[in-house]
Parts: structure tokens; C-alpha cells; sequence
């Protein structure tokens, strides 16, 4: 059973940058499919960005693409999510997810490894 550990949230302004990072406890996590989530007050889970393996297509929220960039470093058992040209709008509460069933990337339901979410606040 994998454990993810997220970090790197804060407080910025609007076009500002954030890099969120997403730490796995164990090696079996380099052959699972993961993704950033993210959650504001009152709304759904929404998938921001989604990968399989290392090097691999990446795949992005239509409101994120060209701003964020995912990415992972499974030597060393780490993923990331770059995020640019930060908006209000993209505040929330930001989880990294894991699974090995196929499946949308953005279906958070597919996700059975969580991380206990890290906030990204955005002001204007």
C-alpha cells in the first residue's frame, strides 16, 4: 500500500508560480497512473493534470493546460505539478493520487491512493 505525502502549497498572487511535489512511499508506486486533483470550497473534485509513467503523455484540465506542467522522477519516487500564471480560480485544496486499474486520468473515483491535499490560495 503506497503513501503520498504532498507539499509545496502556499499563498500567492494572481501570475504568480507554485511547484507542488508529491512524495510515495515505496517504489511500487513507478508503474501506477497518477494525478493532481484539486477541490475548492462547495465544488467537485476536479482532475488538473494526469500521467502513467515517467516521460510519458501527460494529459490536462482544459482551464490548466499551457500554465501547469506535470511531471515524475520515479528514481526517486516523486511527482510534480508546475504551476504558472497562477489565477484566483485556481485556488483550492490540491491532491496528488495514484492507482494501477485504467481508467480517465480525471476520474477521481479510479484513485484508490490519496495524499492528505496541500491548500494553493490565489489572490487577485
Amino acid at each position: 500500500q503506497v503513501q503520498l505525502v504532498e507539499s509545496g502549497g502556499g499563498s500567492v498572487q494572481a501570475g504568480g508560480s507554485l511547484r507542488l511535489s508529491c512524495a510515495a512511499s515505496e517504489s511500487s508506486w513507478r508503474t501506477a497512473c497518477m494525478a493532481w486533483f484539486r477541490q475548492a470550497p462547495g465544488k467537485e473534485r476536479e482532475g488538473v493534470a494526469g500521467v502513467c509513467t515517467s516521460g510519458g503523455s501527460t494529459n490536462y484540465a482544459d482551464s490548466v493546460k499551457g500554465r501547469f506542467t506535470i511531471s515524475r522522477d520515479n528514481a526517486a519516487n516523486m511527482a510534480y505539478l508546475q504551476m504558472n500564471s497562477l489565477k484566483p480560480e485556481d485556488t483550492g485544496q490540491y491532491y496528488c493520487a495514484a492507482d494501477w486499474r485504467s481508467g480517465a486520468w480525471w476520474e477521481w473515483r479510479r484513485y484508490t491512493y490519496w495524499g492528505q491535499g496541500t491548500q494553493v490560495t490565489v489572490s487577485s
